[in-house]
């Protein structure tokens, strides 16, 4: 198992330059074919005297390539310093956070959710049609209707269908008949392979799939799936929250998992990551890359690997204990504000294991809305507005947007 703890901020800075000091040093080395180097230094001040305790900066300044997926084996040399950390922030995710078995998963950090959700699809369907000797239009993509647009973009990106099942609009679960009725037209039009995109925590409404559900149907009508599950949004945030869960890798059902570190984690933009069962992701391995050390896996290419050092140095500043306390003041805010939009009648959406909670729109004057910066379903004719409750949504900043909404 992953040895994630809380370190101090010595300890921090200590595995991070050390890290940079395992990868090549353009100044220092006669380093002549690779087409890449430090930030320009022209541009970039490289000779700060604070960068000496600003590990994640100090990254940046050095300018990794993570090009490749590092838990398969061989990678650029250049960068192993770096890669381990990387390799340190999957095993973690995977295997702590997601409760895997020690070194069955593969992965890499993303350029966020998105990505990582098109990966899987991408995956899946490059393994039907090599094993099962599939066509396209014998694939389909199969996710509820509060799904992410990723979703659709893999589809359209991959020359693939994608069938959205309904949900119910109090509970926000994908609907079991509807769902059995898809299937069998799905069949009838063709499709044998699904490719199950199951949400933890939607974006609009933090709400969490029935992954039951989905297989039990499958199963039942007989029909080859790969089942991948979007914890974009609850990734860093659900696993903690909830009391049990077989959205992870405790399910064997469960194939891979995008997590998404720049939303709860509060890592910079463009850092999620993808995690796969082990065998998987060799299924999008790019043959022509041969240039690149150890092939490339990946839908991105090129990558920096200061994203991969700021989830690391997050995961590690807060170690499990402080990451769980976190996560349950979150939930005591959500709390609070469900409880008073209750005494208002307001009528809203919320998981009990969420800190989304979601507005009848018509319930909410779009001033107010425009005001707080709540966000719609639709910006067009919206249905409903969300309230996220992050780090910096505290109750003092909420109290005005409840006694606005009162009327007080």
């Amino acid at each position: 198992m992953a040895h994630w703890k809380k370190l101090s901020p010595e300890d921090i800075q200590q595995r991070i330059f050390g890290a940079l000091k395992e990868n090549v040093n353009y100044y220092e080395q006669n380093i002549l074919g690779v087409p890449a180097s430090h930030l320009d230094d022209k541009v970039f001040y490289q000779d700060a005297p604070f960068l000496s305790n600003a590990p994640y900066l100090s990254t940046l300044i050095h300018n990794p390539n993570h090009i490749g997926c590092h838990t398969l084996g061989t990678s650029e040399s250049f960068f192993k310093g770096t890669q381990e950390v990387e390799k340190e922030v999957i095993a973690i995710c995977a295997e702590n956070i997601l409760n895997a078995e020690e070194g069955s998963i593969d992965g890499y950090v993303a350029s966020g959710g998105t990505e990582a959700n098109m990966q899987a699809a991408w995956v899946y369907r490059n393994y039907f049609k090599e094993e099962c000797e599939a066509t396209n239009n014998e694939i389909v993509i199969l996710t509820s209707a509060d799904c992410h647009y990723s979703s659709t973009k893999a589809a359209n990106v991959l020359n693939i269908d994608c069938v959205k099942i309904p949900v119910t609009d109090s509970t926000r679960q994908i609907d079991a008949n509807a769902l059995t009725k898809i299937i069998t037209e799905q069949q009838a039009s063709g499709k044998k392979y699904f490719i199950v995109i199951a949400n933890m925590m939607t974006t609009m409404f933090g709400s969490v799939d029935d992954v039951d559900v989905y297989t039990e149907a499958l199963e039942e009508a007989d029909v080859t799936y790969k089942l991948h599950v979007d914890g974009a949004y609850g990734g860093f945030f659900y696993p903690f929250a909830a009391s049990n869960t077989n959205l992870d890798f405790s399910n064997p059902k469960v194939s891979s998992v995008t997590l998404d570190a720049h939303k709860m984690l509060q890592a910079p933009y463009g850092t999620g990551i993808f995690l796969a069962r082990k065998g998987l992701i060799s299924y999008a391995m790019t043959k022509d890359a041969s240039y690149v050390e150890g092939e490339d896996y990946t839908l991105i290419g090129s990558r920096s690997g200061a994203n991969a050092v700021a989830i690391w140095m997050i995961l590690m500043t807060y170690g499990p204990h402080g990451w769980f306390e976190k996560i349950l003041v979150l939930l005591n805010r959500a709390k609070w504000l469900c409880d008073h939009l209750d005494d208002l009648g307001i009528e809203y959406f919320s998981h009990p294991e969420s800190n989304i909670v979601t507005m009848k729109s018509k319930h909410i004057p779009s001033a107010l809305a425009k005001k707080y910066g709540l966000v719609p379903d639709n910006h067009h004719q919206p249905e409903w507005y969300k309230v996220v409750i992050m780090d910096h949504v505290t109750i003092e900043k909420m109290e005005p947007f409840i006694k606005e909404l009162s009327g007080n």
